[in-house]
């Protein structure tokens, strides 16, 4: 029986690899790291009962002991209880799924602990990409990818092929069709109404502005190994096709489905098995035509600086990351406007002096850096 460790199992990805676990009841849950929402961490570990659990602080950490039935339970907080779920001797996959910088560290601790990691944290490869994939290859582990969009390409690849493309598909978001100064009166209610995924509030954000689309280019950099010249997004509005990949033949390969989370999370945890999972079916009947269409630059510009960080590269891509990070947080407390992301995105690359290879350690003190400029500004 395989058994994983799950970096955020309260949010939306990690409730949903639970939902998979419970019905296949073949993965045993060994540890489960969540951050403040206590309550519903509890009532995983009653039914999957793990051997280390980990939250966001130590009160939390104190305030969960006191509710829980078995006190013999080992636990933990912050980074360190992070890494240590994440490195838990019993689990051979880890599921990464936090959000923002804070995937890196522990990430790292799993492949060096000879994890194999089904990655549903972007932030670590748009950041430490660099690093991680060199990790991958010398410790001998598999990373798969969990975000629909790189699962897709990790399904279309072949073997004895190459890619000459990638074609990485965005639905456009709920604001799609929009001018740039319609998109200056966009509220917060407004920005979390995704018209396709149901998802958690910082990813929804960053798929209005289309920065998710702009991570996912810079992470697909990295795993799939190609320049940021070869990939291209495309709008397919009912996100239907998750992603192509164009071989030298000109030949074209797509991954179809309807638009479930579900899918990527189990492909991860099964590979190179699939299994059923219950829900609706694509009807091709019912679909009728797939249209596209192409990105507006200059209205959605989160995307047009995440190809100037790809082109820059170093820790140009990890200074748009965070600096996204702290303006969506910004954002999310309703202190800054829906167009002051980008712009404090695009202050951040214009003021950040650029690190040819830069180290974790490097890398977080940017993000010090980046988080104290904008929570000044």
């Amino acid at each position: 029986m395989r058994k994983i460790s799950i970096l955020g199992s309260t949010g939306s990805i990690g409730t949903q690899a639970l939902d998979i676990i419970r019905y296949n009841k073949d993965i045993e849950v060994v540890a489960l790291a969540a951050g403040s929402n206590i309550a519903l961490l509890k009532k995983q570990i009653e039914e999957f009962k793990p051997k280390f659990v980990s939250v966001a602080d130590e009160k939390l950490s104190l305030e969960l002991k006191k509710e829980l039935k078995d006190k013999s339970l080992e636990t933990g907080f912050g980074k360190e209880g992070l890494i240590t779920a994440a490195s838990i001797p019993e689990a051979d996959i880890v599921l990464s799924a936090v959000v923002g910088m804070k995937g890196i560290e522990p990430t790292i601790a799993a492949i060096k602990s000879g994890k194999d990691i089904a990655l549903a944290n972007k932030e670590t490869i748009v950041c430490a990409g660099h690093i991680i994939m060199q990790l991958v290859k010398d410790f001998g582990v598999n990373l798969f990818p969990v975000d629909s969009e790189h699962s897709a390409i990790f399904q279309c690849l072949d073997k004895y092929n190459p890619i000459q493309k990638i074609l990485l598909t965005a639905s456009g978001g709920p604001f799609r069709g929009y001018t740039s100064k319609e998109l200056e009166n966009v509220t917060l209610e407004q920005a979390l109404k995704h018209p396709n995924w149901s998802m958690g509030k910082k990813i929804t954000v960053d798929s209005s502005t289309m920065v998710n689309k702009g991570l996912e280019v810079i992470e697909a950099m990295h795993l799939f190994n190609v320049d940021a010249s070869k990939i291209e997004v495309l709008v397919q509005p009912t996100s239907i096709i998750h992603s192509m990949v164009e071989f030298e033949d000109g030949g074209v390969i797509a991954q179809m489905g309807i638009p479930d989370m579900k899918l990527p999370i189990q492909y991860a945890l099964y590979y190179p098995k699939r299994k059923y999972i219950k829900g609706e079916r694509l009807d091709f009947k019912k679909l009728g035509k797939i249209e596209f269409e192409d990105v507006d630059l200059d209205v959605f510009e989160g995307l047009k600086y995440a190809y100037e960080a790809a082109n820059l590269g170093g820790s140009m891509p990890a200074v748009y990351n965070i600096a996204n990070e702290y303006a969506v947080e910004l954002f999310l407390e309703k202190r800054i406007g829906y167009k002051d992301i980008t712009r404090l995105i695009k202050a951040a690359m214009d003021k950040h002096k650029n690190i040819a290879n830069p180290s974790v350690a490097e890398i977080l003190e940017i993000e010090k850096e980046i988080k104290a400029d904008i929570r000044r500004d």
